[in-house]
């Protein structure tokens, strides 16, 4: 009968992970360690037939580079991040997603933080990266304090915002006021008057400034408009914002939407539970063009953003800022399309 475990009643450590080393390709390479680490700089010298064994005895090891070991001398990593709320919703989850290849085209890293919007999980999410020596940050969601800035600047990091100005920070921004004012002139000139904009009591500074341009724009045509908010700026918040307003004696005919998701849960309202029909009773215009926007169940009409270009957009101010740290803040603005289907037919 055993007391204990094998080997004398100790227990077995478990093996550290090893990777293979640039001194184990040298040695089986029969060159030095130094001939190693020439052969993978980019510019360094090393005799072709000296590459060309380093790089055959590497492959056979399945030898790679310690890029962290680099960092760590240069004091700077390749690793890029990115910091969003609820990263995986509408919009959102398609610009991180085309932030990622394009960073990754670039030779960068990208790492997603998912965060909140409060001040202390910002502030702990760009301690973590500093921590890491990311190259730069990029910012898809909330309001970074002064400290964000502050802190950023003094490392020397590099920090984008998308979907917001900053006058601190280089940033891009979606043409939100040309394209809401666009959607309520052509609800008016399409005879629609009972006029109603949707957006959320916790909306960012992007869908805050969709509701002003909208309202400002159906103002000026002489055409007061309803303002309907849900809880949040999804399809849950959508849906609640529809039910209060379509529950009135009097119902909008037209309904210009913050985002796209916020469309969806208010087209699901106005068809199962008001019954009323789409774009005959009730024209619905959404914002962002998200993949689902084309499906049969909605065909909305809503205005485009392309997440590509934003992340190119984002990565070139990036790389202008790696360039010339004491640069002025630059600024991008891309500018919406409309993109027209079924939910409403200027």
């Amino acid at each position: 009968m055993n007391d204990g475990p094998l080997n004398g009643g100790k227990v077995p450590k478990k093996e550290r992970m090893r990777f293979v080393s640039a001194a184990q390709v040298a040695q089986l390479a029969g060159v030095s360690r130094s001939a190693v680490s020439r052969t993978f700089t980019p510019g360094a010298s090393v005799a072709p037939t000296t590459r060309e064994k380093v790089l055959r005895t590497a492959q056979e090891l399945g030898y790679h580079v310690n890029d962290l070991a680099r960092g760590v001398l240069a004091n700077q990593s390749r690793l890029v991040g990115i910091v969003a709320t609820r990263p995986e919703v509408g919009f959102r989850a398609h610009l991180a997603a085309a932030l990622a290849k394009a960073l990754i085209k670039r030779g960068s890293i990208p790492i997603l933080i998912n965060t909140g919007q409060t001040e202390d999980e910002l502030l702990a999410a760009q301690k973590m990266l500093i921590g890491h020596r990311a190259e730069a940050i990029i910012i898809l969601s909330g309001s970074p304090p002064a400290s964000f800035f502050e802190l950023a600047q003094r490392n020397g990091q590099p920090l984008v915002v998308i979907g917001r100005s900053e006058p601190d920070a280089d940033h891009v921004r979606a043409g939100n006021s040309e394209a809401s004012g666009k959607a309520a002139t052509a609800f008016y000139e399409s005879g629609r008057r009972r006029l109603a904009v949707v957006g959320s009591n916790t909306g960012t500074p992007a869908i805050i400034e969709r509701e002003s341009a909208f309202l400002s724009t159906a103002e000026s045509l002489g055409t007061s408009v309803v303002v309907g908010r849900g809880g949040d700026s999804d399809y849950d918040g959508g849906v609640a914002a529809a039910r209060a307003l379509f529950s009135e004696t009097i119902k909008p005919d037209a309904v210009f939407c913050a985002n796209d998701q916020i469309a969806f849960g208010l087209m699901d309202v106005v068809r199962l539970e008001a019954r009323l029909r789409i774009p005959e009773d009730v024209a619905v215009i959404g914002f962002d063009d998200v993949p689902e926007s084309s499906w049969l169940s909605y065909r909305l009409t809503t205005f485009r953003q392309d997440p590509l270009t934003m992340a190119l957009r984002a990565v070139k101010l990036m790389e202008r800022r790696l360039e010339n740290p004491d640069a002025p803040p630059g600024y991008e603005r891309v500018i919406p399309e409309l993109v027209i289907r079924q939910s409403f037919r200027p």
